[in-house]
């Protein structure tokens, strides 16, 4: 990389002016810029205390018409995928955006667990965005822009084809920078796609997790949050007569009381208490698995009743919304003391008391959704992930709807996308993050790069039952193909006792323990993606339209 050819596109305030500076040194800042042993460095000296509206740098680069190009979304949920240097990043709707300018939305929080109110989307062909990392694929020869620390603020990879550009982006609002500090330190990194994995998570210092996958069961996708112990109860006991090998079971919402209240049981639907089921689990040889939204509540809940000063608040001093979610929700500010004790204590309870083995920890992104405290959401992102990884100790942690970088190696799973609906239809979504069996499989395959390395893949579940389910048994088997390919975790949310013989035979099959190499997957036609492993010293080829299911011959 030539320092010299690199361009700037700062924008900026001091003192209640904008500025514009296209170079390394203004009148109120300097930036030292270094690239050595493949990695972008760039540190800022401000000579007055100024704020950015915008630090982009653009790199040339030449694209190919044959290249893939991937962009990482935001969170857990959010699509991500290859795509042609021609096709345009089209998942959100004009009406979501519409959505966004208005003040009630923004209120009630409904496009909150994307970046949509912080990050404009481009409608413009050849134009592809992503959070933290992204590469251009040109046949087996992978060139990845990946940021190696977001505590300084988010990074953004734009691949820009018509104006031959990469433009690597700081998102930086809500800061006032005084003094020295970093802003970015991005590596450049060339080769094959596991070796440049490799080295990009070598770089970060992330080590790769030593867990094995992972088989077993969880509630949530045939009941939801209507559970009881009488149904837990019932699966786990034909579960654990089944010959396929389960070793973890996992409550999921719907045991509590209210959102927010994790330690105030529902009696009349687990009138034993936690406990109980915890020590059911671990008496069939399992895992007990309790899922939680650790920062997330309700206004009636008693944790937000009683509380109001715990939780994030907006520049006028009330609460923030920070999700639609169960009729709007809030999240704890995980700089209040009061708020980190009481976070503290939950774990304390879910893991030590109650002696639950792994939780599930959702609605993560609320942590940062504002910038606060002078710190970025990507460091208030980083911090939560830090409390998080204190809290639970050596216990097992399941992210979900968690921004992708900062949680890695700092959870043991990972959802890595949306949630899988019971059908296989191609909706137009409202937001990227929305309820999606195609882009929950996109995201399957196409983030498998962070399987073993920044943790163990949740791709979420497969179910084969017949009852509550909108799709054929011969896609029902797809997903449960691709999950047990492409995944570090499966699980199933059926009745087990329920299954007949075929049913049963793929449950075993789906969780054996398979010698799987992945030689390539990528789309081959529109909507057509072709996948080929080998699975035991067998080459298998599967190919089938992402949109649809159906498999192609």
């Amino acid at each position: 990389m030539n320092l010299s050819e690199i361009k700037y596109d700062i924008k900026y305030n001091v003192d209640g002016t904008s500025y514009v500076c296209n170079a390394t040194e203004c009148a109120h800042f300097s930036l030292d810029v270094n690239f050595d042993g493949g990695v972008l460095k760039v540190l800022l000296n401000a000579k007055s205390p100024i704020k950015f509206q915008k630090f982009d740098i653009k790199l040339h680069y030449e694209y190919l018409p044959s290249d893939r190009i991937f962009v990482n979304g935001y969170q857990s949920w959010t699509d991500s995928m290859e795509y042609e240097p021609s096709d345009r990043m089209s998942e959100l709707t004009r009406l979501m955006e519409c959505f966004v300018k208005l003040a009630p939305v923004k209120r009630i929080g409904l496009p909150k667990s994307g970046d949509t109110l912080f990050w404009k989307y481009p409608r413009k062909r050849g134009v592809f965005y992503g959070w933290s990392y992204g590469y251009v694929r040109r046949g087996d020869n992978v060139e990845i822009f990946g940021s190696l620390d977001e505590r300084c603020g988010y990074t953004v990879a734009t691949f820009d084809v018509g104006n031959k550009q990469v433009i690597v982006s700081k998102e930086l609002e809500g800061v006032t920078y005084d003094g020295a500090a970093k802003l970015l330190e991005l590596a450049v990194i060339s080769g094959q796609y596991d070796e440049v994995f490799d080295k990009y998570f070598e770089k970060m210092g992330v080590k790769a997790s030593v867990l094995e996958r992972r088989c077993g069961y969880t509630s949530w996708y045939n009941y939801y949050s209507r559970i009881s112990e009488d149904i837990i109860n019932r699966d786990l006991e034909s579960i654990s007569n089944q010959d396929a090998k389960f070793d973890c079971f996992q409550i999921d919402d719907g045991y509590q009381e209210n959102i927010g209240d994790w330690l105030t049981t529902d009696k009349i639907k687990f009138p034993n208490g936690m406990k109980a089921v915890a020590d059911a689990i671990h008496s069939k040889g399992m895992i007990a698995g309790l899922w939680l939204a650790p920062f997330a509540a309700v206004k009636k809940s008693k944790l937000f009743t009683q509380h109001p000063d715990w939780f994030i608040k907006d520049k006028k001093g009330r609460p923030y919304n920070t999700g639609a979610n169960w009729g709007g929700f809030y999240s704890l500010d995980i700089y209040n003391e009061e708020a980190r004790e009481y976070i503290r204590h939950v774990f304390d309870v879910v893991l030590n008391d109650w002696g639950y083995d792994l939780v599930k920890l959702d609605f993560l992104y609320g942590a940062c959704v504002l910038p606060m405290r002078n710190k970025t959401r990507g460091e208030i992102m980083c911090d939560a992930m830090d409390l998080i990884r204190e809290c639970c100790g050596d216990k097992l942690i399941l992210g979900c709807g968690v921004p992708m970088m900062p949680a890695f190696g700092k959870v043991d799973y990972c959802r890595i996308g949306a949630d899988v609906e019971l059908s296989w239809k191609n909706i137009k979504n409202k937001t990227r993050e929305d309820v999606s069996t195609p882009h929950t499989i996109c995201n399957t395959i196409f983030r498998r790069h962070l399987n073993g390395r920044a943790w163990m893949n949740d791709p979420d579940v497969f179910m084969l039952r017949d009852n509550n389910m909108f799709m054929p048994m011969e896609k029902r088997k797809l997903i449960a193909k691709i999950n047990s390919t492409f995944g570090g975790l499966l699980f199933i949310s059926d009745d087990v006792s329920r299954y007949n013989e075929e049913q049963k035979a793929a449950l075993r099959e789906t969780f054996a323990q398979k010698d799987v190499k992945i030689i390539s997957a990528e789309f081959v036609a529109k909507d057509v993606m072709q996948t080929v492993f080998e699975e035991n010293g067998k080459k298998v080829v599967l190919k089938f339209n992402v949109r649809n299911g159906e498999l192609v011959d």
